[in-house]
């Protein structure tokens, strides 16, 4: 009896599993980019599902273009409120090869009988891919010890060097004290432990023997794949200098490789533009005085000893070639130089415009080719070999280049220009570097042999786009993330001219960025404010005008367009701008950590420091489509910490007077942020203590009789340790920035997770009456204030009202709001030549990324929310004027 019912169970189980299996749909994933890759490819990606349709303990099946079955690893990153599955994170090798992969749930849940891919003890942790060996000590200098392929040493000593400059180049040219730090390591955590994929966290900073200092903390992760022998190394480093005094002169990545074989067998290879390489020998063998052997160029072991006497003592004869480098002192320019040896000057080889940031070294028993993503971007960048003559050669990545100025973090003045003058918040001691990172991202490529270049070429190709799986964006939408989002319709004239309008913003802007070389180590994924058209250049030395840092959402209007086109051109650029705008931007360490900092000309530059700029809505995307751990980190960091940063640093503080509140927020931008720190951390973790914090002050604004209205420029008084706010006076009023800083893109996904109808209920009022009328506001409210004022920007909040209470008229003033006569041909270049500028330019007149971003994201939104009664005739719907502003765009 026992053991049919023990059977019983048990089939309820199995058929529990596979009706939940039936209800998952199956996924079409397809490459991000097209570029073909010759060897497996480690990959991990997001892919998310509808509220109640995966349970926790799903499992899945990745099958390929054949119907072949694929080992996977699958795990959590967000639960929807009834505990299902929000997203969930895969892992996997694939040839990408194979355009189409298909995901789908398993009938029975199957453990993967593979073992772990590492050991661990007391000492180190040991990695075995199958392909790969690596050891990592837990103490000590080096973030990898050894790298072993088919049981070969082929690098060693992996570390981080820095080379510190106590203060600028001085006028007359004398140059400043140098000291080397090296890495040294404090923690080394596993933070995945699994079949196909295992991570490992390495945390420390640099130190120097000669001084004994410790500073700039760096987080370092390694990926490892089962059956890969490609590492994927992802670097961040934190400044905790003194911006006066502590330049760094050259910041890299570097690794001992081995040199067993004849100096003849030993090379070098740089990759260079698109999908060339450079290729040399340490010792060339030239034929006859003229050419090198085609053989020993290939990488293939050549042995003299066959070779007459006579041609043996010319070998002996030929130079030695120890040293060599790729420089990347800008984006438009590299140059390789090799030397014989330190006494003796540097030739130069070669050179060419981007290089991609690869180099190997290695002889025909093995070496190790590392590549940098965004090499050339992120100048001023160098690869280096250094002797490579000798018994143990060093290959470098230099992040910043040795070989240009030194790294300066100071302040673009040495006095503060005010906000009439130049829109710049100054504050003393705020405009400060310290607490903001940096993060790179590397691969390693362990051989056994000298690969061909053609597989080095595709390496680097690897290194510079990483291969990721992406889920279509019918699916995407279907699947009710990320909030209110439309996909690209062109069904009628109206909304042709308005997908129009968008595809010219965005190509623009993806043009603009190397029109105007957006580029460099502190500035690649930034862009600028507001354009000046009498310079013919965009305000880049004018205080709040200058980098853009998020304002008004620019990271949203890239990400939503990437969602709703799958275009990888506009994924890279976004995830460019997450990696610039969730490091740079905001502080990680120190006094101001889990703030952020508004524009200027210095990213770090602007007084103003807020939580609106730090916030994890900005940085949900990137971290949900690649599960990328370091944004994962960072949404946590200002989930824990900016609520109390408030406190120290109150937003209001040049505003308004003190109280008896410990500080003042505003309900938007400052508490739409915390509430979307607070949303990302409770999806993610489940834990409700971060709903708790969301429904505290729901509860307050509830209670208010005037909801998010109650507080002239919507402030109110906030306690950080009770998430309590409260109404300061009985004035009603409010602040544009509660709608532009992500505010409406956090409540549109919170409501649905929430499920509170208070919380619907204050923003639905909010929506409303939002720009309502003298008269409107004193029937709902009794009294009057600054309710704001409708047009472009705010068209989304009517809309809103139209979608939820089903009353045509909001949809009519949402589309009247949003078409107003400046925005007909807002986008429409015009090509600039001749004396006015310094090199033929295509311009937009009077374009700022304010109007460009809040344009984009109501026109995204709006044809999801009220899309069915945009207007079917209209001035802008003139076909003449579409095609006008189309071909522009082409040109």
């Amino acid at each position: 009896m026992v053991k049919m019912k023990m059977l019983m169970m048990l089939a309820g189980i199995l058929l529990c599993l596979q009706a939940s299996a039936q209800n998952t749909p199956a996924v079409e994933l397809k490459w991000l980019d097209k570029n073909p890759i010759i060897q497996p490819a480690g990959v991990s990606w997001g892919v998310p599902y509808a509220k109640g349709t995966v349970k926790k303990n799903q499992s899945f099946t990745l099958t390929n273009s054949k119907g072949e079955s694929m080992p996977l690893q699958s795990w959590p990153t967000a639960y929807w409120p009834d505990g299902s599955i929000k997203w969930m994170g895969f892992a996997a090798v694939a040839n990408l090869n194979d355009s189409t992969l298909r995901l789908s749930a398993a009938q029975v849940k199957e453990p993967l009988k593979k073992a772990s891919l590492l050991f661990e003890n007391a000492d180190a942790v040991i990695v075995n891919t199958g392909e790969l060996r690596c050891v990592i000590s837990k103490k000590g200098n080096f973030i990898i010890d050894s790298l072993l392929v088919k049981g070969v040493l082929v690098a060693q000593d992996g570390r981080l060097d820095c080379i510190l400059q106590n203060g600028p180049e001085g006028e007359d040219f004398e140059s400043p004290v140098k000291e080397i730090f090296t890495s040294k390591v404090n923690q080394v955590t596993v933070e995945q432990k699994g079949p196909v994929r295992s991570v490992i966290r390495i945390e420390g900073a640099m130190h120097s023997a000669k001084s004994n200092r410790d500073w700039l903390p760096f987080c370092i992760r390694l990926y490892f794949y089962q059956g890969s022998n490609a590492v994927r190394l992802v670097n961040t480093v934190t400044y905790d200098g003194n911006e006066q005094k502590d330049f760094i002169k050259g910041l890299g990545i570097v690794f001992n490789v081995p040199m067993r074989e004849s100096l003849h067998n030993r090379h070098v290879r740089f990759a260079g533009e698109e999908r060339g390489m450079w290729a040399e020998p340490v010792k060339p063998l030239l034929l006859k005085g003229r050419n090198v052997l085609p053989a020993q160029l290939a990488g293939q072991a050549i042995n003299t000893d066959t070779l007459p006497a006579p041609a043996q003592a010319i070998i002996k004869d030929f130079p030695v070639w120890n040293d060599y480098r790729l420089v990347q002192n800008n984006a438009d320019g590299f140059n390789i130089f090799k030397r014989t040896n330190t006494k003796s000057t540097w030739l130069e080889a070669n050179a060419g415009k981007r290089a991609k940031g690869f180099v190997f070294v290695g002889d025909t028993k093995g070496g190790l080719g590392l590549g940098l993503k965004d090499f050339w971007q992120s100048y001023p960048a160098a690869a280096e070999v250094r002797n490579a003559a000798k018994e143990v050669a060093e290959v470098k990545i230099w992040l910043w280049s040795p070989y240009s100025e030194a790294m300066d973090m100071r302040h673009y003045d040495t006095v503060g220009h005010g906000l009439p003058a130049v829109y710049e918040d100054v504050q003393p001691g705020l405009s400060v570097p310290y607490g903001i990172a940096r993060t790179s991202e590397l691969m390693l490529f362990p051989a056994a042999v000298v690969p061909s270049t053609e597989l080095l070429s595709h390496q680097a190709a690897l290194a510079s786009e990483p291969p990721l799986l992406t889920a279509s964006p019918q699916y995407l939408h279907d699947a009710k993330v990320f909030g209110l989002w439309s996909l690209p319709d062109h069904s009628t004239p109206g909304k042709r001219w308005i997908e129009n309008q968008l595809d010219t913003a965005i190509n623009f802007y993806k043009k603009e960025v190397d029109q105007r070389n957006w580029y460099g180590f502190w500035n690649y994924g930034d862009v600028m404010h507001t354009y000046d058209d009498v310079r013919h250049a965009w305000r880049y030395d004018v205080g709040g005008y200058a980098w853009d840092n998020t304002e008004l959402s620019t990271d949203m209007w890239l990400w939503y367009t990437f969602l709703r086109t799958g275009r990888a051109d506009i994924f890279r650029m976004a995830e460019a701008m997450t990696r610039h705008t969730s490091e740079v931007d905001v502080y990680h360490i120190g006094k101001l950590a889990g703030l952020g900092s508004r524009h200027n000309v210095r990213h770090w530059g602007c007084g103003s420091k807020e939580v609106r700029e730090s916030q994890a809505a900005y940085r949900r995307y990137y971290y949900y489509l690649t599960t990328d751990e370091r944004t994962g980190d960072m949404m946590q960091e200002v989930a824990e910490t900016a609520a109390q940063r408030l406190v120290t640093l109150d937003p209001l503080r040049l505003i308004l007077s003190k109280t008896q509140y410990p500080t003042h927020a505003r309900v938007g931008p400052d508490w739409f942020a915390l509430i979307g720190n607070w949303m990302t951390a409770w999806e993610r973790t489940g834990d409700k203590q971060w709903r708790d914090k969301i429904m505290e002050g729901v509860n307050n604004f509830a209670k208010m009789p005037s909801g998010y209205f109650s507080g002239e420029q919507g402030a109110f008084g906030y306690d950080p340790a009770t998430n309590k706010m409260y109404q300061l006076n009985d004035t009603i009023g409010t602040i544009h920035l509660s709608v532009l800083m992500g505010g409406p893109e956090v409540i549109y996904e919170l409501k649905d997770l929430l499920q509170d109808k208070k919380f619907d209920k204050l923003w639905l009022q909010f929506a409303q009456f939002y720009g309502a009328s003298k008269e409107v506001q004193m029937k709902e409210f009794g009294k009057t204030g600054r309710l704001g004022t409708l047009g472009p920007w705010y068209a989304r909040l009517p809309a809103y009202t139209a979608m939820t209470t089903k009353d045509k008229k909001y949809a009519a003033t949402a589309w009247e709001a949003f078409l107003s006569p400046e925005t007909q041909a807002q986008f429409t270049p015009i090509l600039v030549t001749g004396a006015d500028a310094l090199k033929p330019l295509v311009e937009v007149k009077g374009i700022s990324t304010n109007n460009t971003a809040q344009w984009c994201l109501n026109a995204i939104q709006l044809l999801e929310m009220v899309g069915d009664q945009l207007p079917g005739q209209h001035p802008f719907w003139d076909v003449n004027a579409v095609k006008q502003v189309n071909q522009s765009s082409k040109k």
